[in-house]
C-alpha cells in the first residue's frame, strides 16, 4: 500500500497548484482588464495595422533563425532600436490621443479638479432650445455653422485662437456669428457655462483615416475636437444643410428636430459638468 501511494505521489509531483492570495487575484484581474484596453485601443487605431506587420516580421525573423540566414539575422537586430523610435516618431498622435483619454477618466480628473466655481453648469433648456433654434434656421438656408459645447476638458487653448465674446446665447446671435461675409463667421463658436465666450476659434483636424472622404473641414474639425476631449460639437453644414453632432470621435449626422435634442441631452445627460459622461456604449460607424 505503501509503495503504491508513492508511485501515486510521484505521477503526481509534476502537478502544482500555487498558492494564491487575494492580492494575487487583483493583480491577475488588472493585469487582464489592462490587456484588455491595450488590445481595444490598438484595435481602434491605426497601430492595429503596426501590430500585424511587427508579428509578420517576426515570423519571418524565426524562419531566418531556423533556417540560419545569418544576414538577415544582423539586418533585424541592428535596425530594431531604430524601428522603436521610427513606431514612437510615426504613431505619435495615437499614444497622445491614448494618453489624454486616460486623463480624462473620473479617477485620474478628480485628483486635479481645482474645484472652479464657473465650471459644471447645466446646459439650460433655455439654452438648448435657443440653440436648436439657430441651428435649424441655418440649416433651412444653408448657412454653415460649427458649434462646441465644452463639458469636463478645459478647451482653453483652443479658446484663445479666436475672439472673445462672452455674451448670453440667443438665435439671433449665433445666425449672425455665422452670416456670410461677416467678420466672426469663419472657424467655431465656443460655448461654456451658458454663454459664448469665443467665436472664430480653430480646432484641430481629425486624421482618423477611415473618416468619409465626403466630409469637409467642418466636420472633420468636429471630429478633431471631440477626439481629443469630451466636447459635443455641433454642426451645419454648408453644402446639404444636413445637422450633424460629434462626441468622443463620432459623427451622428442627418438629425431631425426632435432627435438632435434627444441626442444633445443623451450626450451631456443635462447633467453638471463636472460629473462623468455615461458613454455609449455601442458607436456608430463613421
Amino acid at each position: 500500500m505503501g509503495q503504491l501511494w508513492t508511485q501515486i505521489t510521484y505521477f503526481f509531483d509534476w502537478f502544482y497548484i500555487p498558492r494564491m492570495k487575494v492580492t494575487d487575484a487583483i493583480e491577475i484581474v488588472f493585469i487582464a482588464v489592462l490587456v484588455y484596453y491595450v488590445m481595444d485601443w490598438f484595435k481602434k487605431t491605426r497601430a492595429w495595422t503596426l501590430i500585424k506587420g511587427i508579428l509578420i516580421l517576426l515570423i519571418f525573423m524565426g524562419i531566418a533563425a531556423l533556417l540560419e540566414f545569418n544576414t538577415l539575422l544582423w539586418l533585424f537586430k541592428n535596425t530594431i532600436s531604430v524601428g522603436v523610435i521610427a513606431i514612437i516618431i510615426i504613431f505619435q498622435p495615437e499614444f497622445r490621443r491614448a494618453l489624454e483619454q486616460l486623463g480624462r477618466k473620473r479617477f485620474i480628473s478628480s485628483l486635479f479638479d481645482n474645484e472652479d466655481t464657473n465650471t459644471g453648469r447645466k446646459l439650460d433648456k433655455k439654452v438648448l432650445n435657443e440653440i436648436t433654434k439657430a441651428v435649424y434656421a441655418m440649416a433651412e438656408v444653408k448657412t454653415g455653422a460649427l458649434i462646441v459645447l465644452e463639458q469636463e476638458v478645459k478647451l482653453g487653448d483652443y479658446e484663445r485662437t479666436g475672439i472673445n465674446i462672452d455674451a448670453q446665447i440667443t438665435s439671433q446671435l449665433l445666425i449672425n456669428i455665422f452670416e456670410h461675409n461677416t467678420p466672426l463667421h469663419d472657424g467655431a463658436v465656443l460655448v461654456r457655462n451658458n454663454r459664448i465666450v469665443s467665436a472664430t476659434c480653430y480646432l484641430p483636424l481629425s486624421d482618423n483615416m477611415d473618416v468619409n472622404k465626403a466630409y469637409g473641414t467642418r466636420h472633420r474639425a468636429a471630429l478633431g475636437i471631440s477626439e481629443v476631449s469630451d466636447s459635443i460639437t455641433i454642426v451645419v453644414s454648408e453644402e446639404t444643410g444636413a445637422v450633424s453632432i460629434a462626441h468622443d470621435g463620432t459623427l451622428y449626422r442627418g438629425l431631425s428636430r426632435e432627435g438632435f435634442v434627444s441626442k444633445i441631452e443623451k450626450l451631456g445627460k443635462n447633467e453638471p459638468i463636472t460629473r462623468k459622461i455615461r458613454w455609449r456604449k455601442g458607436r456608430e460607424k463613421h
